[in-house]
């Protein structure tokens, strides 16, 4: 998939298995991993060839190299429709041998049996990724673990200095806490005649999270965001939304169209990645100037982190291929080489550490990049991983209604959470 901090936001889509598919998420077969590593196994990638192309075909040759006799055919699948195309090969027995997934695609794959669990056939390179990184790709009410972590993404918030500076706000002390954003957005709102907002998107699941929500019971068999602080955040958002300090097309924006707005002054606030640099100095050099840089704000002490993964097949028939595979392309080395070619972040521990995250040089991109390399140390993914895109419909169509006045926020996270807890049943 395009790896940057927005559509790392857009793409964590559900895969709906056929319900005679699922399983009791034992893995179809046995789970040991050891023997020798040979034969031929396929590697399935998201929307990645056109951009890395070379990488990924320097990567192979390494392994096929190191371990004679292994032969890796390469498949990348576009970003559109990836998840249907991992139901189907999933309900047709074609699943690649090794498949590049986000958290909420390994859901219904492990609960169906295919999807390897890493606890007991890798338990042993558990230790080389930072704890977060491991657990993402952990189901709730399930043991085990069910896909390496691979490549993280985490970023600040961007705002536009000129616009705090005209609504006399100070540009240089952006919003640290919630109260100082909904405060500030409310003055910019006011000072500009509503012609300007700070915020562009409706609260989504992660957003809930950071403001320190609970998202689900501990058991992961309920929803529980409709709690006293839920709807205290959408309450908040319902009066910016009424001053017109959230854009009055949040209900229908997307990060792509929120983005935009950002590059043209009509949002003062945006969250993004040290990708977007580079794009605001190609597209909108005005606002590249007056760019100011600050931390993701959560009530916490955590971050959000998107995080993608690498599964293996359960009825792999090379096991010990495709597991030594999948651990190749997630070990230290390999992601911080490809750490290097695109704004991303490893999850092997210690990576973090290394000068390349940690060494400031006077630019910007690097202030990004050894900011958010400190914040994932201990970042959370928000995201419960059994929060499918039905369910996220669900919470936005909600969320609508509450700030349209077509309900209460209180309404709207009880009719959210009932229909959310409906369609976790149906999972199984």
């Amino acid at each position: 998939m395009p790896i940057s901090r927005r559509t790392f936001a857009a793409a964590a889509v559900c895969v709906l298995l056929p319900l005679s598919g699922c399983g009791s998420g034992d893995d179809g077969g046995s789970s040991d991993a050891s023997g020798r590593i040979e034969g031929d196994i396929t590697f399935q990638t998201w929307n990645l060839r056109a951009n890395f192309k070379d990488y990924f075909e320097g990567l192979i040759a390494g392994f096929e190299k190191k371990y004679p006799g292994t032969d890796v055919k390469w498949i990348d699948q576009p970003a559109e429709g990836y998840a249907d195309k991992i139901s189907a090969d999933a309900a047709g027995g074609t699943l690649p041998d090794v498949v590049n997934v986000s958290p909420d695609l390994v859901a219904p794959l492990a609960k169906a049996g295919l999807a390897l669990d890493l606890d007991k056939a890798a338990g042993q390179y558990r230790k080389e990724y930072l704890d977060g990184a491991w657990a993402s790709h952990q189901i709730p009410g399930m043991t085990g673990t069910y896909a390496f972590p691979w490549y993280l993404n985490t970023g600040p918030l961007f705002y536009n200095k000129s616009l705090f500076e005209e609504a006399g706000l100070d540009p240089d002390q952006p919003p640290k806490t919630y109260d100082d954003l909904f405060a500030d957005a409310l003055e910019l709102a006011d000072k500009s005649d509503g012609k300007v907002a700070t915020l562009a998107n409706v609260p989504t699941i992660e957003d809930f999270g950071r403001y320190g929500v609970p998202l689900m019971n501990s058991e992961g068999t309920a929803f529980a965001f409709n709690d006293a602080k839920g709807v205290e955040l959408l309450t908040k958002y319902k009066e910016l939304y009424d001053a017109k300090a959230l854009d009055p097309q949040a209900l229908t924006a997307t990060p792509e169209s929120s983005g935009k707005k950002f590059l043209t002054g009509a949002v003062a606030m945006n969250p993004g990645s040290a990708l977007d640099l580079g794009n605001f100095k190609k597209q909108a050099p005005n606002l590249y100037k007056n760019i100011g840089i600050t931390d993701q704000i959560t009530s916490t002490g955590h971050v959000n982190m998107y995080v993608m993964g690498v599964m293996v097949n359960a009825q792999t028939k090379e096991k010990a291929a495709s597991v030594a595979f999948a651990h190749y392309v997630t070990d230290a080395e390999h992601q911080m080489s490809f750490a290097k070619k695109v704004a991303i972040f490893p999850s092997t521990a210690g990576s973090l550490d290394d000068p390349y995250f940690t060494k400031e040089d006077g630019t910007d991109e690097t202030r990004v990049r050894v900011a958010a390399a400190k914040s994932l140390k201990n970042a959370v993914n928000y995201t419960p991983v059994l929060f499918s895109e039905q369910m996220k419909t669900a919470l936005r169509n909600e969320v609508a209604k509450a700030l349209q006045g077509k309900e209460s926020p209180e309404e709207a996270l009880d009719n959210a959470v009932k229909a959310c807890d409906t369609l976790l049943e149906q999972q199984g």
